[in-house]
């Protein structure tokens, strides 16, 4: 696994568990670091820890926002019918590519599709570019509602 796509599977980790436990995520990112290794240059895992956390911290408070944005391109899946594994890796490669904008488009749709091969089920690769496939061409007008955050 690339660095990078290591550095995405751990905030995808500390995004999933903060949603399906009430464990604060702060404490799951650490706990998570320890368990991880992104890198033996030190410099390199500094800078890959700080990508993650720029995720994690960047998602986080635009989940809600996100979802909405989610819900309007995948109609035929309602949230609640979505894995949360598939939502949250749905949630980092929207915010890394329509929201921050510090990934290109296709390769946040790439890193994504990687992840739902590695994480979600079967449909889920397929699924995942689908639905950003339909986000990255509505991306400016829908990060437009996100101003001001």
């Amino acid at each position: 696994m690339k660095e990078r796509t290591r550095a995405r599977s751990l905030a995808l980790q500390v995004l999933y568990e903060t949603d399906m436990s009430d464990h604060p995520p702060g404490i799951v990112f650490r706990q998570r670091l320890k368990e991880v290794s992104l890198s033996e240059n030190e410099k390199r895992r500094k800078s890959l820890e700080d990508f993650a956390h720029k995720i994690v911290f960047g998602v986080l408070p635009l989940t809600e926002k996100l979802d909405i944005a989610i819900a309007d391109y995948a109609p035929d899946w309602p949230l609640d019918q979505i894995a949360p594994i598939d939502l949250n890796i749905l949630r980092i490669a929207f915010w890394e590519f329509g929201i921050s904008k510090s990934t290109p488009t296709k390769v946040a749709i790439n890193e994504a599709v990687e992840l739902a091969k590695l994480y979600g089920s079967d449909g889920a690769p397929s699924f995942i570019n689908g639905v950003l496939g339909s986000l990255a061409t509505q991306k400016n007008e829908i990060f437009q509602s996100f101003k001001g955050i």
